[in-house]
């Protein structure tokens, strides 16, 4: 039997979905609250010294969402046990990066819409363009040679895209042939 080995959710990649479903407002919030300078922590929603979690930190600043998924994804992050503790630098710089890259993803998405938008309106522009009265157009072939009749067929043919397939050969046969030169006797 196979060895399974569990696969485990990265503590980085769990607070970014959490970060994710966290409306834009408290997004922005949380993050002019983590630039600030505030005193941000780990393990608790307050301590007695004035620290603050990012959420708290986000609804100093208007921002009044209660997501208590997106604070179980940070204690996991931070690896917080029950007793609360002032965050650390890079930990606080990844939070700010998952912010910042989170609020920039959803703007890229306005941005793909008009993106979108532009190409469809070009597109209904060259439609308008190649044929505006929706009317079909047709020229006649020119033929400048000799054998007029027979070129013009070949060209019309080649034009149309008709002719590339050709019968083969076939040798009459002798019933036909004698037929033929009594004919021509």
């Amino acid at each position: 039997m196979a060895i399974r080995h569990r696969t485990r959710t990265e503590p980085v990649d769990e607070l970014r979905r959490a970060i994710d479903c966290l409306p834009k407002a408290t997004r922005r919030a949380m993050l002019e609250g983590v630039r600030a300078g505030e005193r941000i922590i780990a393990g608790a929603y307050v301590d007695g010294s004035g620290g603050v979690c990012p959420m708290l930190a986000a609804h100093r600043r208007g921002a009044r969402t209660n997501f208590l998924s997106f604070a179980r994804a940070w204690d996991r992050f931070t690896r917080a046990r029950r007793r609360a503790r002032d965050a650390t630098t890079r930990e606080l710089d990844i939070l700010a990066r998952q912010l910042e890259s989170s609020l920039m993803s959803e703007d890229d998405l306005h941005l793909d819409r008009a993106i979108v938008e532009h190409r469809q309106l070009v597109m209904r522009r060259v439609r308008a363009q190649a044929d505006p009265t929706g009317e079909i157009r047709a020229r006649r072939l020119r033929v400048s040679s000799s054998r007029a009749p027979a070129r013009a067929l070949q060209s019309a043919a080649a034009a149309c895209g008709a002719g590339a397939e050709r019968r083969p050969h076939t040798a009459p046969e002798a019933a036909d042939r004698e037929a033929l030169g009594a004919a021509s006797s």
